[in-house]
């Protein structure tokens, strides 16, 4: 790094830049609550792997000098890695672009660089009109959830991609994915894009936009997923990929690197993959490590047996899932509390018995209050009640669930099932990620699991042969982690999950022989 740059000086000044911004981003960092960051989709990029993406992107560009945009500047990692990279590379910065939404990230980045070439501002990028065209944009979007952005913001981008790309985008997806799509008017052709995004994208439904955008729009050069046991960003949640791509359209079927673990320069596993094969494959996070799906192989799935729905989410569960000596002690009516089961982590058994009144044998035992009455008729007849839908009225009723249902405290409707998944894990004793649970109580669960309820004609079967549910059950157990993992997805931390249509289409043959099922 005391190598001359032609507009930097000795590099070695740089130095003194970076610790300089290194500290203004931990101050930042700290002076924000983890969980506005988290909602905000505040994770700076470490320096080293800001290092990493920026030399391999220079690497990918054919001109010498760079016109660099990074849309989500925060104080500037990128950029830094830029100035720091540049000199190895063998080119010259023309123009440099920063833009940052948040006025203490954008302070911060103008303080630090005010004397070189980047110009800063501190606006919204969605709602940016370029300013020039630039030939590097290499940058970490904010990732915000959906849920996080207003109908009408997320009506607004949604016109705005779509006038851009021609691409319609999932209500469902995130902020980073707008970003992505609305970045385009600014690209020179020809330019080279590099984009830290969740892993997730690969995977999930509304990552379709995404993928529609990089196999036609673009020319897709590679994706580089980080170990997801490894994250790569302190308090974030997510697994990470880099995606690589190029300017300009390709007609013909070409190869995409698709690349695991380790760096850019040096990936545990590696494999080139047709473009074609990606049009097709609707989990890409199944490259490098696995094949392509066999096609013309008819696979028989759970969603043949089972129709799959999440359990039911309460609201509250600290207000609306009691044990049975507090509803004593409140002295409420047990007739408005159904059995819940514990939460997987906290049931310590896959085979769940049952007492003579359908309460499941399990230490301890938990209750769902399900009230279907109008508060005037609770308030008439039921005071005790009445007093605890008071006690929570002003925190639980005003919470997102609660406030947005015809009566706050009115809960969702699930029937028990002999059947039952949890639905996010890391891996237990077997390696699977989740755990089939026999549930030979009456008892329902929250959304912490999945609910499988028999089709026709398994219902029937079961029917026929009710001891047929313990051979259903251990052939559940036999399905294995890869099966999962092929149709799940994956988080940070080796964080892994399956939804309802996910588990669905996980195969299991054994239950058309075991049944005798056509």
């Amino acid at each position: 790094m005391g190598t001359q740059n032609k507009r930097f000086g000795k590099v070695g000044d740089l130095t003194d830049l970076e610790k300089k911004r290194e500290q203004a981003q931990l101050k930042v960092d700290e002076s924000k609550e983890i969980e506005e960051r988290r909602k905000l989709g505040q994770f700076a990029t470490p320096f080293p792997l800001a290092r990493e993406i920026m030399s391999y992107g220079l690497g990918l560009l054919e001109e010498n000098t760079v016109s660099f945009l990074e849309p989500s500047l925060g104080t500037g990692a990128f950029y830094s890695a830029l100035i720091s990279e540049s000199n190895y590379a063998g080119k010259s910065i023309k123009q440099a672009t920063g833009i940052e939404i948040d006025p203490a990230y954008y302070d911060a980045a103008r303080s630090i660089w005010n004397n070189t070439c980047l110009q800063v501002y501190n606006k919204d990028f969605t709602h940016c009109s370029p300013d020039g065209k630039y030939n590097l944009l290499i940058t970490n979007p904010p990732y915000v959830r959906h849920h996080y952005i207003s109908p009408e913001e997320k009506g607004y981008l949604a016109d705005c991609s779509k006038k851009e790309t021609g691409i319609e985008i999932s209500a469902l997806s995130g902020l980073y994915c707008y970003f992505l799509l609305l970045s385009h008017k600014w690209l020179a052709p020809g330019a080279i894009c590099g984009w830290l995004l969740p892993s997730e994208f690969m995977d999930v439904n509304y990552g379709k936009a995404i993928k529609e955008y990089l196999l036609n729009n673009v020319h897709l050069l590679r994706i580089h997923r980080y170990d997801p046991n490894n994250s790569k960003f302190d308090g974030a949640l997510v697994s990470s990929c880099v995606v690589w791509f190029k300017n300009e359209i390709i007609d013909y079927d070409y190869d995409v690197e698709l690349s695991y673990s380790g760096t850019h320069s040096s990936p545990l596993q590696s494999k080139l993959i047709k473009k074609s094969v990606l049009q097709f494959e609707r989990k890409w996070t199944r490259f490098p490590e696995k094949d392509r799906r066999d096609g013309s192989k008819k696979l028989t799935t759970l969603g043949d047996y089972f129709t799959i729905k999440r359990g039911l989410a309460t609201g509250d569960n600290d207000f609306f899932i009691l044990k049975k000596d507090k509803i004593q002690n409140l002295g409420l009516d047990m007739s408005f509390f159904k059995p819940i089961l514990p939460s997987p982590r906290n049931l310590k058994t896959d085979y769940v018995e049952t007492n003579a009144d359908g309460s499941p044998k399990v230490d301890p035992q938990y209750y769902l209050l399900d009230c279907g009455l109008t508060e005037l008729e609770v308030s008439k007849n039921y005071p005790a009640l009445w007093e605890y839908f008071q006690s929570g009225i002003t925190l639980t009723g005003k919470k997102y669930l609660c406030r947005n249902r015809k009566t706050w405290y009115w809960q969702e409707q699930r029937q028990t099932t002999h059947f039952l998944c949890s639905y996010m894990g890391r891996g237990n004793s077997d390696g699977s990620p989740i755990r089939f649970i026999l549930n030979l109580s009456d008892a329902i669960v929250t959304n912490s699991y999945l609910m499988l309820y028999p089709k026709e004609p398994l219902e029937q079967a079961i029917s026929n042969d009710p001891e047929l549910i313990y051979q259903i059950w251990e052939i559940l157990k036999t399905i294995g982690s890869d099966e999962i993992e092929d149709e799940g997805r994956i988080y940070g931390g080796g964080l892994k999950k399956i939804e309802p249509k996910e588990l669905a289409k996980v195969a299991c043959d054994g239950l058309r022989t075991v049944c005798n099922i056509q």
